[in-house]
């Protein structure tokens, strides 16, 4: 079932999303080159408990960090460890907060220091990716839009746009209805957008093959040809006029 949030759930997760924000804002200022993402999550799970939240994602399903960290070819759910982040990489930063029983989650993939030009695009195509997927949310707009959006920007570049793992409601849990695919056509249920809808919204664009792998550790996911992947996502609410972005990534 799909939830409807009411206002004062609205106002929850608005609270959420800034601290969320807020944690986007700081972490941009320690990501550069030599710092590892143990580093980053640290940072991450300070911030978020000196603005009274809650990490979302520290301990769910016994993962074991309060940032998904995935570096250059890892897609999601990358576990934070002491390596150095180097020249050229890229990492994504996926995080979740927890604000007086309340949800939000976000990512950001961030460039280490100068990148190459494929890489910048990279990360411009799958950002624009999201922002189209944004403007087309509105009441009467149906789930299935948000991925045909997406694949209109990210197909031709020729990248492969990650089938495996999707979007999901938010707000009230980290993961609720509906399953939100990033590309199209896709199968599954296609409902309508109501105002009171609260969504993650996150397009995974790989700049080679869309097929991934999972690594032993049970959580990392990685592209199976070895190239990069790119991960942006917002919390956004449906309203009656359209959709209004929750996070920011502190920019």
């Amino acid at each position: 079932m799909i939830a409807i949030k009411n206002s004062m759930q609205q106002d929850g997760i608005r609270r959420s999303a800034a601290l969320l924000s807020a944690v986007f804002s700081r972490i941009q200022t320690v990501i550069v080159p030599g710092v590892t993402t143990s580093e980053i999550d640290r940072v991450v799970e300070e911030t978020i408990k000196a603005g009274g939240g809650v990490p979302a994602f520290l301990g769910y399903g016994g993962f074991p960090a309060s940032v998904c960290a995935s570096v250059n070819d890892q897609v999601i759910h990358g576990i934070p460890d002491n390596t150095p982040l180097t020249e050229g990489d890229i990492v994504g930063c996926d995080i979740g907060v927890i604000l007086d029983g309340y949800y939000s989650d976000a990512c950001k993939t961030f460039p280490i220091g100068t990148v190459s030009r494929d890489t910048e695009t990279l990360l411009e195509v799958t950002r624009e990716s999201l922002a189209a997927a944004i403007g087309v949310c509105g009441p009467g707009a149906r789930v299935k839009d948000i991925g045909k959006a997406v694949t209109q920007v990210a197909s031709p570049h020729g990248y492969g746009i990650v089938y495996s793992y999707c979007g999901h409601g938010v707000g009230l849990s980290l993961h609720e209805d509906p399953q939100i695919p990033n590309y199209y056509p896709s199968r599954g249920l296609n409902p309508r957008l109501k105002p009171g809808m609260v969504l993650a919204i996150e397009p995974m664009i790989n700049a080679g093959s869309a097929d991934v792998e999972v690594l032993d550790d049970g959580w990392t996911v990685i592209t199976a040809d070895g190239r990069l992947s790119a991960h942006f996502e917002h919390t956004i609410l449906i309203t009656e006029n359209g959709a209004e972005a929750l996070t920011t990534w502190g920019e």
